[in-house]
C-alpha cells in the first residue's frame, strides 16, 4: 500500500483518531519504565494529534461543511457522533497545538520535578487528559461529553497530585471534590433533558426542546436542566465564585502540568458551556429573555476585578498567575455574556446571521490568545523553577540578570496579558470593547480598561522583582534555561506578538464561528 493510499484510507477516520491516538499513547506510556521513552511517546502523539486537528480545521474552512463521524456507523440519536465545525475545529487546534508545543519543554522539567518511577505515569495521565479534552470538544453527545469530562478530570487529579510540594495532594483533593460536584450537577441537567426529549444528541435535544417548552410544567424542567448544566460546567471552567479549586491546583502541580492545564483544560469547559447555551438551549429558548446574560456579565466582571486584586498581593509567582487565569476566564465569559444580548439596531443594518458578533468573537479569540500567553508565562516560571527550585518573589529577585532570555519571554507574554497594543491580548480586549458598545453597555468598556490597569500592577510588580532588585543568593547562581526549554517558550512568546499584528488565524475563524453560533439563536 502506497503512502498516498494509506492517507486516503485514514482521512475519513481522523475525528476518531483524535481520541484513539492519545488513548493508545497513554496505554503505551503506562508500561514504560523509562521516563525518557514515555516522554518520546508523548511527544510523537502530541504532534500527531496537533496535525490531525490542523487537518480537520483546514478541511472545514475549505469546504464550509461540518464533518460528521458516526461511531460504528450508527445514525444519531441511536449512535454517538463526533462533529467538527468551525467552532470545535478552532478549539481542537488550540488545545492540541498547546499540548504539542510544550512537550519538548517537558523532558527536563518533569525529570527534575518528578521521581523516575512516577514519570511514565505522569506522561500517561498527560495523554489521557489530552484525549478527554479532545473528546469534550468533538463529541456531539451530551452524556459522552460527561464521560470525557470525567476522563480529563481524573487524569488532572493525578497530574496535580504528582507535584513535589506536599500540598499538591491537598490541592488535588480539593479539585476532586469540586470537580465531582460539578460533574454531578452537569449529569443531573443532562438527565432532565433526556427525560424531556428522549435523546442525548446535542442537535436532537435542540430540535425537541420546542414542544417541551410549550407545556408550562415541562418548561420549568427545561429551566432546571439549564441551571444544573450551567453551574456544573461553570465549576469546571472556574467561573467566579466557583473558582476556589484553581489557585492551589495551579500553584502546586508540576510546572508543565500547570502550563498545560492553564492553556487547555478551562478552554474545553468554556467550549462546552458555549455549545450548551447557543446550540442546545439557545435554539429553542430566547436566551436574552432569561437572566443568563446578566449573570454571566456580573460574575465575569467580578472575576476580572477581584481575582486581579488577589494577584496583586501574591508573593508566589505561580499563584499570582493562577489568580490572573481566573480574571482571564472572566474576560472570555464576558464576551459570551455580551453575545447573548441583542445588538443595537443602530450598529448594523445587516441580519444577525451574517453580522459578526464582536462579543462572541472576543470570547473565542481570547480562548486562543490566553492559552498561548498563559502557557508561555507558566513555562517561563517552570524554567526558573528548574534552575532554582522556587518561584517565590524573594527567591527570584534579580533573576532577569542570570536568565535574561527566559524572563524576556515572560515579559512579552505579560505585555499580552495586560492587553498592550501590538500583542494578542490587545486584540481580544479590543473586540470585547466593541461587543460592549454594540449592545449599549458602554460602562463595560471602562471596566475592561480599569481591570487591565490592575493587571499592569501585578505584571509590573513581578517585572520590578526580576529585573530591578539585587539578585537573591539562588538567582545569582542560576543559569539560562536549556535550549529545549527556551524554544517552546519563545515560540509562544513570538506568537503573542504575531497574533497581535496578523489576526487572520484567530479573528477570522472566530468571527465566522460567532456568526453561526449567534445567528442560530436569533
Amino acid at each position: 500500500m502506497s503512502a498516498m493510499t494509506f492517507l486516503n484510507a485514514v482521512e475519513p477516520h481522523l475525528p476518531i483518531l483524535l481520541i484513539i491516538v492519545p488513548l493508545f499513547g497513554a496505554l503505551m506510556a503506562t508500561f514504560m519504565r523509562s521516563g525518557t521513552v514515555a516522554w518520546f511517546i508523548s511527544l510523537v502523539v502530541s504532534v500527531l494529534v496537533a496535525l490531525i486537528a490542523w487537518k480537520l480545521l483546514n478541511t472545514i474552512l475549505s469546504t464550509g461543511t461540518p464533518i460528521i463521524y458516526k461511531i460504528g456507523n450508527w445514525e444519531a440519536p441511536i449512535g454517538i457522533v463526533y462533529k467538527v465545525d468551525q467552532l470545535s475545529g478552532f478549539v481542537l487546534l488550540v488545545i492540541a497545538a498547546i499540548a504539542a508545543v510544550m512537550m519538548p519543554f517537558a523532558r527536563r522539567s518533569i525529570a527534575a520535578e518528578i521521581k523516575q518511577r512516577a514519570q511514565p505515569w505522569y506522561y500517561a495521565m498527560y495523554l489521557l487528559c489530552l484525549a478527554g479534552l479532545m473528546g469534550i470538544v468533538i463529541t456531539g453527545d451530551a452524556f459522552n461529553a460527561f464521560v470525557f469530562l470525567e476522563i480529563s478530570s481524573l487524569a488532572t487529579y493525578v497530574l496535580i497530585a504528582l507535584g513535589r510540594h506536599r500540598r499538591a495532594l491537598l490541592a488535588a483533593y480539593q479539585y476532586l471534590i469540586m470537580g465531582t460536584i460539578g460533574a454531578t450537577l452537569y449529569v443531573i441537567g443532562i438527565g432532565l433533558l433526556y427525560v424531556l426529549t428522549g435523546t442525548l444528541n446535542f442537535d436532537d435535544i435542540a430540535s425537541r426542546l420546542g414542544p417541551a417548552l410549550a407545556d408550562p410544567e415541562r418548561r420549568n424542567a427545561v429551566m432546571a436542566a439549564l441551571g444544573f448544566a450551567f453551574v456544573g460546567v461553570s465549576l469546571k471552567l472556574a467561573l467566579f465564585p466557583m473558582h476556589v479549586w484553581l489557585p492551589n491546583a495551579y500553584t502546586y502541580a508540576p510546572s508543565v502540568a500547570t502550563a498545560f492545564l492553564a492553556g487547555t483544560a478551562t478552554k474545553a469547559a468554556i467550549y462546552l458551556l458555549i455549545r450548551l447555551l447557543f446550540t442546545v438551549f439557545g435554539v429553542s429558548i430566547s436566551i436574552e429573555t432569561l437572566p443568563v446574560p446578566q449573570v454571566l456579565i456580573v460574575l465575569s466582571i467580578a472575576a476580572m476585578f477581584l481575582a486581579s486584586f488577589s494577584a496583586v498581593f501574591e508573593n508566589n509567582a505561580k499563584r499570582m498567575l493562577a489568580y490572573s487565569s481566573i480574571a482571564q476566564v472572566g474576560y472570555i465569559m464576558l464576551g459570551v455574556g455580551l453575545a447573548c444580548l441583542p445588538v443595537l439596531a443602530a450598529t448594523t443594518d445587516a441580519s444577525p446571521a451574517t453580522t459578526p458578533n464582536n462579543g462572541m468573537t472576543a470570547g473565542l479569540v481570547h480562548i486562543a490568545n490566553h492559552a498561548i500567553m498563559k502557557a508561555a508565562l507558566f513555562l517561563a516560571l517552570g524554567a526558573v523553577y528548574y534552575r532554582i527550585g522556587s518561584v517565590l518573589y524573594k527567591d527570584i529577585a534579580g533573576i532577569g540578570r542570570t536568565m535574561p532570555l527566559t524572563m524576556l519571554a515572560f515579559g512579552i507574554a505579560g505585555l499580552g496579558l495586560m492587553g498592550t497594543p501590538g500583542t494578542a491580548g490587545f486584540i481580544s480586549k479590543w473586540y470585547l470593547a466593541l461587543g460592549a458598545i454594540d449592545t449599549g453597555w458602554y460602562s463595560i468598556v471602562f471596566l475592561i480598561v480599569a481591570s487591565s490597569l490592575i493587571s499592569l500592577i501585578y505584571i509590573g510588580r513581578i517585572t520590578e522583582v526580576v529585573w530591578f532588585r539585587e539578585p537573591s543568593a539562588a538567582a545569582a547562581q542560576a543559569k539560562e534555561a536549556p535550549l529545549s526549554m527556551l524554544v517552546p517558550l519563545w515560540i509562544l512568546a513570538l506568537l503573542t506578538i504575531y497574533l497581535g499584528l496578523d489576526t487572520r488565524a484567530t479573528v477570522d475563524v472566530a468571527a465566522e464561528a460567532a456568526k453561526v453560533l449567534v445567528g442560530g439563536i436569533r
